[in-house]
């Protein structure tokens, strides 16, 4: 056990360019890997999906052709002899393909009815009333709705720089943990998002206005969304789920990065509710949701 974590621990030094650790050779395109096997799954199922919804969906064989196209860079980016570039796009290309992911769920669920009213009675059974809809309209603040949306916005960084923090360390065993972590959350909100869409609080209750949307943040948020925000994606929150799977594996990685991104993680849970984004069950499971991805991740590490 103890050689085997020296060798884990030696992994983690490794150099992403050269493939050497210790001056000793890394095999990085040996097999899949786990995250490899996560995605392989869920192109499946989208694909499966695209066959059974191809009829209601419109320009169904351009995703079709793209989740081809991903099977064949999975494929790809495991073949031996890849340059220092192909080995870069090797371990990032998972947190790469989230934009396309993110987006097609748009055209996935079109035409297709969403489940509010049933996560609007969860929400009515835990918190006795809708506090997505109540919370910041009776607390309404300007000095707030500036930190939370710009915490909201605090999602991309905190999901893209400490993956090339582990990248720049030279953190290759931290970096694989932390996408692994990172994308089994996603896959498992994506999922969820396929099959029981959900509106969210910002489509279902009347929209924010007044002062609490005039702020520089806000409006970012606001416009952030009227570019790319995906109908059908509130439950569970996915702002929450990777984020706090980011956490976990950041920390593990390293306790300054996890301090770092603690703070910015713990407001953007609390703002997916208080700006209106996410019903406070959305929160709830994605938090749960970005636990268990963490402790996935931290398992396949240990395998």
């Amino acid at each position: 056990m103890i050689g085997r974590r020296s060798q884990v621990a030696r992994f983690a030094t490794c150099d992403l360019r050269h493939e050497t650790c210790d001056s000793r050779p890394v095999t990085f395109n040996s097999r899949f890997r786990p995250v490899d096997w996560l995605l392989l799954g869920y192109n499946v199922a989208v694909v499966a999906v695209l066959a059974v919804r191809a009829p209601e969906l419109a320009g169904w064989a351009w995703l079709l052709l793209a989740h081809l196209l991903i099977f064949l860079l999975i494929w790809l980016v495991r073949l031996p002899g890849l340059g220092t570039v192909g080995r870069a796009i090797a371990e990032l290309y998972p947190l790469i393909l989230l934009v396309g992911l993110y987006s097609e769920l748009d055209v996935l669920n079109a035409g297709r009815p969403v489940h509010d009213a049933l996560v609007q009675h969860w929400e009515t059974m835990l918190f006795g009333g809708q506090p997505s809809r109540d919370w910041w309209r009776s607390s309404p603040s300007v000095i707030w709705s500036f930190i939370l949306h710009g915490a909201y916005l605090a999602y991309y960084p905190i999901l893209i720089v400490p993956a090339f923090w582990m990248a720049a360390h030279r953190r290759v065993a931290s970096l694989r943990v932390f996408i692994l972590s990172v994308m089994t959350a996603f896959v498992a909100c994506y999922l969820c998002f396929i099959f029981l869409p959900v509106a969210g609080p910002y489509y279902a209750f009347p929209r924010p206005e007044g002062p609490f949307v005039g702020t520089l943040t806000a409006r970012w948020v606001y416009d952030t969304l009227s570019q790319g925000s995906s109908f059908g994606a509130a439950f569970p929150s996915s702002h929450v789920a990777a984020t706090v799977a980011a956490l976990l594996a950041g920390w593990r990685a390293s306790r300054r990065l996890g301090m770092a991104l603690l703070l910015p993680t713990g407001l953007l849970i609390v703002a997916v509710v208080y700006c209106q984004m996410h019903y406070a069950v959305d929160a709830l499971a994605g938090l749960g949701v970005g636990l268990v991805a963490a402790e996935i991740g931290r398992r396949a590490a240990a395998t």
